[in-house]
C-alpha cells in the first residue's frame, strides 16, 4: 500500500516519460483495427498485424510473461508472483494489512478494437497514421483504448527492466471487440473461472481525470466507475395495410410509432439519487467554493431537491438520475409516396442501478399506452453490481490515483456507457474503472468522434500510474 511519503509524479517526469513512449503508441495507432457488426466492414488483417506488433515494441514482456490467445484475437497476459503462498488455482495470495486477510490475482484490462471514423476529411491529422506532434499523440483509439493498452504494456516493459516482480498473479486482459460483442472479454473470464481464479481486483478503462465535469468543482476529478449501467436496444415497432401516399389513413405506422416515440421524450423514467452518486458530490463538495459546499456537503438532506436539480441541467447530471431513453433509428416506407406496412424505431436504453431489463419494459409499455406497438428485445444486458468504495482494493486505487495526480480529487461513479469490466463481476466483486487520463470535455468529446487524441505528458502520467500500481502489488 502507498504511504504519504511515496514521491509525487514531476510533470517534467510525466513529459520525459510519455516523449520516451510516445513512438509506441503512435505506432499502435496505424492500425485499422475497427469492429463492425458487418464482417465485410472489418479488416482482420489488421488486428493480426497489431499483435504481431507487441513482441516489437515491449520485447521484455513477451519474453518474461505468458501470454495466449482468447477467442481468436484477445490476449491474455500472465506475470506470474513472486509468492507461492497461495494455491495453484486460486494464484498467489499475499497479506493485506489494510484487511488483515489476503490479496489474490489482479486483472488490468484494456482493449484495442476503435469505432470506425465517419469521415477523414474532418480530421487535422489522418485517423490512422499515428501523427506524433509537439504536444500529442493523434489517432483513433489514443483514448479509447489503445493508449491505456499500450501505457500498461509500457509500465510492465518498465518494471521488468528494473527487476520488478509482483507478489500477487497480475493478469493483462487486452479485448478486440469491446466496441461490438463483447465475448471476448467474456471468453477470458469464463477461462478464469473455469481455472478457478478469482481475482482480488479488476481494473478497465471507464472514468478518467477528467476537467470541467461538474458545475462549481475547479479541481480535476480522478473519476471511478463502480458500476454502469444496463444497455438495453428495444425496437418499437407498428404495422398497417399500406397503400399508396395520395390516400392516406389516419394513424398508420408511422403516425403511431411517431406518437409512441413523442410520449417517451415528454415523459422521462423517474429520478433519484443513487448512493454512489450521493458519495460522489459528498467527496467532491470539499473542492467546491463556500456557498455550493454547503449545499453539496448536505446531500443526504437535500436528496430530493438536488435530485430535481440534477435532472433540470440535463446531460450526464440528468443521466447519473434515472434510466434514460434515446431513439436512435427510425425506418419506414421504402418510397416516398408509399405508405409503410411496418415502422420501427430503435429505442437505446441506459438502464439505472437498482433497476432491471424486465421493469424498464414494463415502464416503456406503460408509457406507450398503445397495445399495437408491440416492443422487442434486441440486445441488452443488466445494470452492473455496485463495487465497494471502503474496501483495501478502492484504497489501492485512491493511493495510486494520489500519487500520480496529486491536484485530483479521487471520487467513485455510475458509468454511463458500458465496458468490458462487466464480464468479469461474476468472478470478482471488486471491479473498477478508470484510465488514468487527464481529459478534458473537449477530449471526452473527441472519443468515438473527430480528432481523437492524447497529450504526451497526459500519456506519461498514465504510465506512471500504472507503474505505481503494479509497484504496490
Amino acid at each position: 500500500m502507498l504511504s504519504d511519503t511515496t514521491p509525487r509524479t514531476a510533470p517534467a517526469t510525466a513529459l520525459r516519460t510519455g516523449l520516451e513512449a510516445a513512438p509506441k503508441l503512435a505506432r499502435l495507432l496505424t492500425f485499422r483495427t475497427v469492429s463492425s457488426r458487418v464482417p465485410e466492414e472489418m479488416e482482420p488483417d489488421q488486428f493480426v498485424g497489431f499483435i504481431a506488433a507487441l513482441p516489437e515494441l515491449f520485447p521484455r514482456v513477451h519474453k518474461e510473461l505468458e501470454v495466449e490467445r482468447i477467442n481468436g484475437l484477445g490476449l491474455l497476459y500472465r506475470w506470474p508472483g513472486s509468492d507461492t503462498s497461495g494455491s495453484d488455482t486460486a494464484g498467489p495470495a499475499t497479506a493485506d494489512p489494510a484487511t488483515g486477510g489476503s490479496r489474490g490475482p489482479v486483472v488490468l484490462m484494456a482493449h484495442y478494437d476503435v469505432v470506425p471514423v465517419e469521415d477523414p476529411q474532418q480530421w487535422d491529422h489522418p485517423p490512422f497514421a499515428g501523427t506524433v506532434t509537439e504536444t500529442s499523440i493523434c489517432g483513433r483509439g489514443a483514448l479509447d483504448d489503445k493508449g491505456a493498452l499500450a501505457a500498461v504494456l509500457e509500465a510492465a516493459e518498465q518494471l521488468l527492466a528494473e527487476g520488478f516482480a509482483p507478489q500477487q498473479d497480475l493478469y493483462f486482459s487486452f479485448g478486440n471487440n469491446e466496441e461490438t460483442a463483447g465475448d471476448t472479454a467474456a471468453a477470458a473470464a469464463d477461462l478464469l473461472a473455469r481455472r478457478g481464479i478469482r481475482p482480488w481486483l479488476v481494473l478497465d478503462e471507464g472514468g478518467a481525470v477528467a476537467s470541467g465535469a461538474f458545475p462549481f468543482v475547479s479541481a480535476p476529478l480522478a473519476v471511478v466507475g463502480v458500476a454502469e449501467k444496463g444497455i438495453l436496444d428495444v425496437e418499437l415497432a407498428t404495422e398497417d395495410q399500406g397503400g399508396h401516399a395520395s390516400t392516406p389513413n389516419r394513424m398508420g405506422a408511422t403516425a403511431r410509432l411517431a406518437r409512441a416515440v413523442v410520449r417517451l421524450d415528454r415523459r422521462p423514467f423517474p429520478a433519484a439519487l443513487p448512493d454512489v452518486t450521493v458519495e460522489m458530490i459528498e467527496r467532491l463538495s470539499g473542492s467546491a467554493p463556500l456557498l455550493p459546499r454547503l449545499v453539496l456537503g448536505k446531500v443526504r438532506r437535500l436528496r430530493p431537491v438536488l435530485t430535481r436539480v440534477f435532472g433540470l441541467l440535463g446531460g450526464e447530471p440528468n443521466a447519473m438520475t434515472r434510466t434514460t431513453v434515446a431513439v436512435t433509428q427510425l425506418r419506414g416506407s421504402k418510397g416516398s409516396n408509399v405508405l409503410a406496412t411496418r415502422a420501427t424505431a430503435n429505442a437505446n436504453i441506459r438502464v439505472a442501478v437498482g433497476s432491471s431489463v424486465e421493469s424498464t419494459l414494463a415502464h416503456l409499455r406503460k408509457i406507450i399506452r398503445d397495445p399495437k406497438v408491440s416492443l422487442r428485445v434486441v440486445e441488452g444486458n443488466e445494470p452492473s453490481p455496485v463495487s465497494a468504495t471502503d474496501n483495501a482494493q478502492f484504497a489501492l486505487l485512491e493511493a495510486s490515483i494520489r500519487s500520480s495526480f496529486p491536484d485530483a480529487v479521487p471520487v467513485p461513479y455510475i458509468m454511463l456507457g458500458g465496458t468490458d469490466a462487466r464480464r468479469f463481476t461474476n468472478i470478482c466483486d471488486a471491479v473498477y474503472r478508470f484510465a488514468p487520463f487527464r481529459m478534458s470535455a473537449a477530449d471526452r468529446a473527441s472519443i468515438h468522434a473527430d480528432n481523437e487524441k492524447i497529450g504526451i505528458e497526459t500519456f506519461g502520467e498514465g504510465i506512471l500510474f500504472y507503474r505505481t500500481l503494479m509497484g504496490a502489488l
